[in-house]
This record gives structure tokens, C-alpha cells and sequence, in this order.
């Protein structure tokens, strides 16, 4: 099973849980619940960390959830799983995931509306709405039956929180929001909450806090957002609207003095805030999100924060960065104020990953934007240095002399360019597939006429882990190859990527002074934000790029930034930070 399928899998036991008596098993719901959540999370496999005997190094997994999953990947079920889940319909697991229908509704339409198909239990519950027989059920109600049938049409159509938007996407729509509110002289700060704020690569909904003396008119303000399709919920504090696109936008308004808690406690991570909560009562304090409590006083009066930096700092700790508050050791280097210096976008000197419309007829797709034009804007970046990587030349339909040709024309018309804007210098490069064979699509006499070369895999994605391993470490290991470009393959909501054997391959970059790149393109985020934790622990150097195809796309590199910060990188763990003297003596260092 794959990691999506056990985390659905666990999802429904909590469904199921909650069913048989919500109070009686509160913890078991909890627990699996979160670890649903973990396992979202994850960048391996759980079935190769079993195989590993890896299992127990997952944080937030307990020895109970940790046996289920040995007994689910040793004999493909468990046996406590089926006892539970028997007697439970199998469209009631369809309809959870629809809003307004949490389990016990569910369970109650499956029930009473004799829904009995799992395939088509959307589609009869929709019928059962049109007919009113939802508003029949005690407890529902026509405005209830109205909300269902409406949220059930959502849910056909991918809208409200259920499809996860990449971080790029889920941050100009929280962006637009955010630029609307700050229009209001009611509004003070806004800013966005939860993962989008800690910047994931994958966002389930947009949450957004405002500080303001006047809630009632800043909610009045919200719910009339131009780009809204309706209001799903208008209260005095909160309010919730579907904006063009379908997603869901949730709203929260606190006074300015409490601003700082409310920021914390729903930024998260749930398990950064455990721990937090749980260090917190060992000094006696209780913390919630409307500020912090002194246990040890008779009246308990809530001190207020204004700034998450006051709240942090009243129990004696450091700001922590959102971006790393994962429960990952973050908060004793907060203690200890021994926190890194995460890297900023403005550390950034240079982007090696760009292609243009240079006619070098490739092997996949070509760029959109000239040369000169992605040069300029380069320099309105303030880069000091860019490097062209256009796919090479198609191998099938050329022959060696005419990709050398095609190479050396393209390395004339950069060097005519450098020559009339000399603001910036320009490394020749391409990027490079590593065939299925572990060659690259280059030979060495076309590979001469580069600066250095960037290497992917675009081809055989099932391959094997160890053949797979086999062909990157064969592809790097040529001279001119320096940087592995989006190394995991994946496309996030698409794929999970091919299998690599990471210690081998971080072993191989650190003793050959390689660099693995974190590719900011949306759908990609490649490296994950715990790869490059690991990467820097290995001591390999990282390189962020965009892969942008297009001008517009160079603005992508603040997304590679947000995931270097998430995986702790530092400003010296990012070759590209380097000055231009220092960078290329890096990627010729041979």
C-alpha cells in the first residue's frame, strides 16, 4: 500500500472509532488522526522504512500504530482493522470526506438512506437531497439537507478543502486576500496561517489572521472580497468564503494585543505546539491561543502577546522561524538560543537552472523567453551570475556533429550577449538526461563546450532502486557533470518520484563535490524539505534554481528558499550563494 492509501486507511479508523463512541476511544481517534497527518507528510515510503526496519525512527508514530503497520506490510491486512471496520458500511468512508458530513452524519444518511453503494453513494446522496428526504432525518433539517447537497457538488467539482493546492499556488491566492484586507483601515496586520506559513510543499485550506480592534467591520469587509463565490459562514470573529477557483478561505479576527498568541497557536505544527504546551507546564504555565497563563497564580490572569517574538521570548526561548516548526529539535536550540541562521532569498547570487527559446531542438520542452530577455531580468533580480540549461539537443534525431553544431551556435550568441551587458556573467550549461544505461546523452567532445552540466532523469521511472542508484552515481560521475537536478522526480499531487538510495548517493556528492539541487518549480519542491536536512547533515552542498522556462517564472526561487529553510539550510549550505569568482571555481573544480 502506498503512503496516500494507509493514511486513508487511518483516517477511516479514526472514522470508525468515533462512530462506536467518540469518548470511550477520544485517544485512539487522536492518535490516528495524527499520524494520518504524519504519514501525509512523509518523503519515504513507509513500506521501504519496514523493509529498512526504519519504522520506529518515525516521529509521532507510537509502538501500537508502528505494530499495525509491521502487520499490515507482513501479511497485507490487520486483523484489529477488520474487526473494527466489519460492521461499518463502505460508503459511509466516501462520505467523510465531504464538509459538513463528518462521520457520525455519515454514518447516520448510510443508515437511514439505505445507501448501500460505495461507488455511487454521492450521486444517490445527491438524489436522496433533491427529494428531501435528508431533511427528514431527525437532527437535519432543510438547511442542512441544503448544505450537503451543495458541499456534495463542491466535492464533484474539486472545490472547498479537498484537493491540496502546491505552496505557489495556495500563496497567491492567500497573497490576493491579504493585499485585499490590508485595504481596510480596519485591518492592522494579516497574515496566513498553518502550513501555508510554515510554507509545505502541499496546502489543504488558506487560513488568514487579522489584527483589529473592529472585527465586525473587517469580517463585513471580508465576505465581500470581489473574487468570492459565496459565503460559506459569517460570524462576529470568523468567517469563511469560497473564492473563483473553489478554494476555501477561512478568516479569524483578534485584538491587536493578542495577535502574537493566535498567530502562534495556529501556525503549528500540532506536534511543534505538543511539545511546546508540554515544556510550558513544567514551568507552570499553561499556553493557549489567547496567551499564556501563569498555573502557579490564584487567579490565572492570560497575559497577552502582541508579536509571536514576545511569546516566544516569555518562556525564555528564541523566535523559531515558521518554516521549522515540524517538532524537529527547533525548540531546544530555541532554549539553548542556539538556532541557525536560516537562509534568506536574498542570499541568492544567481540562478543555474533556465531555459530559453534558443532553437536547440531538444530532447523535451523548450524555454519561451529569449536569451537577452531572461539575462535582463536576471539583472533586475540583482543576480550576479546566470546559467543557461536548455535541455540538450535530441539524441534521436541528430547526430553528434550536428549537437555540437547546435551547442556552439547557442555559446556564440551567449557570449555576443555578455559582451553588450556585462552587469552579469553567464556559465554555459545544459541540462543533461543520464540514460537509462547511466551514459549521458552527451558525448565528451560536446560536453568540452560547457562551463558544466546539470543531470536529470526524464526517462525509465520504474526502474529498480539499486539499478536506479546505479545510473545516477554512473551519470555524475563525469567530469563535467556537477549539479543533480530535481533529484527524486517527483510532481507533487502527481507523483511520488523514482526510488533512490540516498546514503549512497549523499556518500558519493560529498566525496565528489556534487551538489543536489532544490527545484523550485511548483510541482516539484525537489529536493523534499527532509532530504535536505539530510543532505546538509551528509555535509553535501545544495544549489537552489527555478527550472524556469519563461521570465515570469524566474520570481519561483522564493518557493526553493522556503524549502531550504524548512530542511534547515543555512546561507553556506547553498553553492549559489557563493560570489561569482567562488562559484565557478567550484563548478570547474573537477
Amino acid at each position: 500500500m502506498s503512503n496516500r492509501e494507509i493514511s486513508q486507511l487511518f483516517r477511516n479508523i479514526a472514522a470508525a472509532y468515533l462512530i462506536k463512541d467518540d469518548r470511550k476511544f477520544y485517544f485512539q481517534i487522536q492518535a490516528y488522526k495524527n499520524a494520518a497527518e504524519i504519514i501525509d507528510s512523509l518523503t519515504s515510503e513507509l513500506k521501504d522504512l519496514y523493509e529498512e526496519g526504519k519504522l520506529q525512527t518515525i516521529p509521532g508514530i507510537g509502538s501500537t500504530i508502528s505494530g499495525r503497520l509491521k502487520e499490515l506490510f507482513a501479511t497485507g491486512s490487520v486483523s484489529h482493522f477488520d474487526s473494527l471496520l466489519k460492521n461499518i458500511p463502505k460508503p459511509v468512508f466516501v462520505l467523510i470526506n465531504i464538509p459538513f458530513i463528518g462521520p457520525k452524519r455519515a454514518y447516520k444518511l448510510v443508515q437511514k438512506l439505505r445507501l448501500n453503494s460505495a461507488e455511487t453513494v454521492i450521486e444517490d446522496l445527491i438524489i436522496k437531497a433533491k427529494n428531501h428526504e435528508i431533511a427528514k432525518i431527525s437532527s437535519f433539517g432543510t438547511r442542512s439537507e441544503q448544505d450537503i447537497l451543495r458541499a456534495l457538488f463542491e466535492y464533484k467539482e474539486g472545490k472547498g478543502k479537498i484537493a491540496e493546492m502546491t505552496l505557489p499556488y495556495a500563496t497567491e491566492i492567500a497573497e490576493k486576500v491579504v493585499v485585499y484586507l490590508k485595504k481596510s483601515l480596519f485591518v492592522n496586520k494579516a497574515l496566513p496561517l498553518g502550513s501555508l506559513r510554515r510554507m509545505k510543499p502541499t496546502v489543504g485550506d488558506i487560513d488568514i489572521a487579522v489584527a483589529s480592534g473592529k472585527p465586525k467591520a473587517v469580517i463585513k469587509y471580508f465576505v465581500s472580497y470581489p473574487y468570492k463565490d459565496r459565503i460559506i459562514e459569517e460570524g462576529s470573529e470568523t468567517a469563511s468564503i469560497l473564492i473563483s477557483g473553489g478554494k476555501q478561505v477561512d478568516l479569524m479576527v483578534v485584538p491587536n494585543d493578542s495577535f502574537g498568541a493566535l498567530l502562534q497557536h495556529f501556525t503549528g505544527s500540532k506536534n511543534h505546539n505538543i511539545h511546546l504546551r508540554e515544556y510550558a507546564l513544567k514551568k507552570g504555565l499553561s499556553l493557549s491561543e489567547r496567551g499564556i497563563k501563569n498555573l502557579k497564580e490564584n487567579k490565572q490572569k492570560i497575559i497577552k502577546f502582541a508579536t509571536e517574538e514576545k511569546f516566544y521570548n516569555a518562556l525564555g526561548m528564541e523566535w523559531i522561524p515558521p518554516e521549522i516548526r515540524e517538532d524537529k529539535g527547533e525548540i531546544e536550540l530555541a532554549i539553548d538560543h542556539k538556532l541557525p541562521k536560516l537562509i534568506e532569498l536574498s542570499d541568492i547570487k544567481g540562478d543555474l537552472h533556465i531555459h530559453s527559446n534558443f532553437p536547440i531542438e531538444p530532447s523535451h520542452d523548450l524555454g519561451q523567453s529569449t536569451i537577452e530577455e531572461m539575462v535582463k531580468y536576471a539583472v533586475s533580480l540583482n543576480y550576479n551570475y546566470v546559467g543557461f540549461s536548455e535541455h540538450n539537443p535530441s539524441i534521436s534525431r541528430h547526430t553528434k556533429d550536428q549537437i555540437y553544431s547546435l551547442i556552439a551556435r547557442r555559446n556564440e550568441l551567449i557570449e555576443q550577449i555578455y559582451l553588450s551587458n556585462k552587469n552579469i556573467r553567464i556559465i554555459k550549461l545544459l541540462e543533461v538526461d543520464i540514460l537509462s544505461s547511466g551514459e549521458l546523452a552527451l558525448d565528451n567532445k560536446s560536453l568540452e563546450l560547457l562551463d558544466g552540466a546539470i543531470v536529470s532523469i526524464h526517462s525509465s521511472f520504474t526502474t529498480n532502486k539499486e539499478e536506479m542508484t546505479k545510473r545516477v552515481l554512473q551519470g555524475l560521475s563525469h567530469p563535467k557533470a556537477k549539479i543533480f537536478a530535481h533529484p527524486t522526480g517527483r510532481l507533487l499531487n502527481e507523483r511520488a518520484g523514482y526510488e533512490l538510495d540516498f546514503e549512497q548517493i549523499l556518500d558519493f556528492c560529498r566525496k565528489n563535490d556534487k551538489a543536489l539541487e532544490i527545484n523550485s518549480w511548483p510541482q516539484r519542491l525537489d529536493l523534499s524539505d527532509e532530504l535536505v536536512r539530510q543532505a546538509i547533515e551528509n555535509g553535501v552542498k545544495l544549489i537552489i534554481n527555478t527550472d524556469s522556462h519563461a521570465v515570469s517564472q524566474m520570481n519561483l526561487m522564493k518557493y526553493g528558499v522556503a524549502t531550504a529553510r524548512r530542511g534547515w539550510a543555512t546561507k553556506n549550505d547553498i553553492i549559489n550563494t557563493l560570489e561569482f569568482a567562488d562559484f565557478i571555481k567550484w563548478l570547474k573544480r573537477r
